[in-house]
């Protein structure tokens, strides 16, 4: 009897990531292709479908080998359908994502928000393996989450469950959010909102690193940080205490062994978890925080595919 394989899935607004793994978790083959979002994504799932039929032929894997596909998709996504509510990067809406995917290839299929399924990679191979409870934030062009509590992913009633970076922050911020509002932690803490805070800060300053960078990024004001620069670090500190404290607050509700940090602002390190800590230590309630680890995020891009594989395996591994 051959062995049982499974496909993960992540489908992100520039390419979509796929991979064969073992069912121990070995990456067997891992590629990806652009996501081609013409005509509303219309044609995202039989482009997925194409690639995976002609990858499996070439490596002479046998398709009933392949226990299931998990996917991720950026978006609000029903857990146990599959059915996509709205996922703007890609142009989907009120998309049943699952259903197509099965239609398209025969096979299983199990789907989930994309930072939802990175939590599920780092949970089983990455920085929160052998955690029950653990909250896993992507700091990238937005903010992302997933909160996973007695091993299992927080979805919640319409698929919006983990979505901390529309926690409001500012009320009455003047910073407009995608999802229609003003203020959220997306606005505040991502790597596009430091770079807009530096953007402000070196206008109003001409004693910065900062003040030479015609944009400066993220890591351009991690790096001023390390140099002792006031105005790098002050927005450091600034990003710290919005995030520390939403972390803070979510940390009383589900009391995680580990926060885990990933996404692009993640490859500052020490230079943003010492921050960060001070911070949720300043507002997190005691006994929560003792028990409560941060590290930064291991699997990288591989996240999103390992955990799509994982969730093939926890639907179908009783």
């Amino acid at each position: 009897m051959e062995k049982q394989r499974y496909i993960g899935v992540d489908i992100g607004g520039t390419t979509v990531k796929l991979a064969i793994l073992t069912t121990e978790g070995k990456m067997v083959y891992k590629w990806e292709i652009p996501t081609v979002t013409d005509e509303a994504g219309s044609g995202i799932i039989s482009d997925v479908a194409a690639t995976l039929e002609e990858t499996l032929k070439a490596l002479d894997i046998d398709k009933s080998t392949i226990k299931g596909i998990g996917v991720g998709a950026p978006g609000f996504i029903d857990q146990n359908t599959g059915y996509v509510y709205e996922a703007i990067n890609i142009g989907w809406k009120n998309f049943s994502m699952g259903e197509a995917l099965y239609d398209a290839t025969g096979l299983p299929v199990w789907a989930d928000n994309d930072a939802n399924i990175a939590a599920l990679g780092e949970k089983w191979l990455g920085a929160g393996n052998g955690c029950e409870s653990m909250l896993a934030v992507t700091l990238g062009t937005g903010v992302g989450g997933g909160i996973i509590v007695n091993e299992k992913v927080i979805n919640g009633a319409n698929g919006t469950g983990g979505e901390i970076g529309h926690i409001t922050v500012k009320p009455d911020s003047p910073y407009y959010c995608n999802c229609g509002r003003y203020g959220c932690l997306e606005t505040e803490a991502s790597a596009t909102a430091i770079s807009r805070k530096a953007d402000e800060a070196k206008a109003d300053s001409n004693d910065t690193c900062l003040h030479y960078i015609e944009n400066p990024s993220a890591k351009d004001v991690f790096e001023g940080y390390a140099q002792n620069d006031d105005v790098c670090r002050k927005i450091v500190h600034d990003v710290s205490d919005q995030l520390g404290l939403a972390l803070a607050n979510l940390a009383v509700s589900i009391n995680p062994e580990k926060i885990i940090i990933g996404g692009g602002v993640s490859k500052a390190g020490e230079l943003l978890l010492s921050p960060l800590k001070a911070s949720f230590e300043r507002y997190a309630l005691p006994r929560v925080n003792e028990v409560c680890e941060f590290s930064i995020a291991e699997l990288g891009n591989d996240a999103g595919v390992i955990g799509g594989a994982y969730l093939v395996k926890s639907k179908t591994e009783k």
